[in-house]
Order: structure tokens, then sequence, then C-alpha cells
């Protein structure tokens, strides 16, 4: 059975989509840790980022790497946070989270509740980025 990762990337669940390529695909965390808060996953489905092969796993960091820039650029903070976690959803994602400070990236602060007008202004000004 696809993961919900893998249903997103064929469109049979909507997302806001950040960026996508023909191997990767970035969309906005529906419960983000803060405002921008971006995940990036590879196409292919596979469930453990070290399963990756090397040369993917090189390509989905630099995809990242262009995604944060933007990010960036859209979201008033002062770095954009990397983080893998790897045991809520069995499809290897990276987030990417604007952060002030190291307990922005806190996994147990609760989540921000946006809604689909917010979330949608975050998606344009990222992509207008």
């Amino acid at each position: 059975m696809a993961s919900i990762f893998s249903k997103i990337v064929t469109g049979e669940i909507p997302s806001y989509k950040i960026a996508e390529n023909d191997k990767f695909y970035a969309f906005l965390d529906i419960n983000p840790l803060a405002k921008g808060h971006t995940l990036v996953i590879p196409k292919e489905e596979i469930d453990y980022i070290f399963d990756l092969p090397d040369d993917l796993l090189g390509e989905l960091h630099v995809f990242s790497k262009e995604v944060a820039k933007k990010i960036e650029k859209a979201i008033p903070c002062e770095r954009i946070g990397i983080a893998v976690i790897g045991l809520e959803v069995p499809h290897a994602h990276i987030h990417l989270i604007p952060m002030n400070h190291v307990g922005d990236m806190n996994f147990a602060n609760p989540k921000l509740q946006l809604d689909a007008d917010i979330m949608k202004a975050i998606q344009t000004s990222i992509l207008n980025a």
C-alpha cells in the first residue's frame, strides 16, 4: 500500500506544493512547527533515508537546499533548520523549518493550526521568492 506521501506525489491527496522535479517533491507540512515548515521527499517510496542510494541521497539534499533558499527569502527567520526523524511516515523525508531559536525545532512543541487561506498565502509567498 502506498504511503500518504506517495499519494501526495500522485495527486490522490492534495498538498501545498512548493517545488517539484522528476525525482523530488516539496510541500508544506499541514501540522507545522512554524510557518513555512516544508517536507521534502524523494518520489520513489523508500522508508528509511539511509536506505536511499548515495546519489539519490545527495541529490535530495541539493534539492532541499534550493527549497530552503526560497523559504528563507519568503519567511522571516534566522536560518532554515533541517531535521530527519523518519518514524511518523514510512517514506524518507526531510523537514525544512524556519527558525530563530534552537527550540523552534523541538518536535514536542505544539503544532500550528493554520487555515487554508494562510497555508495558500505561505505557499504563494515561497513560490514567488
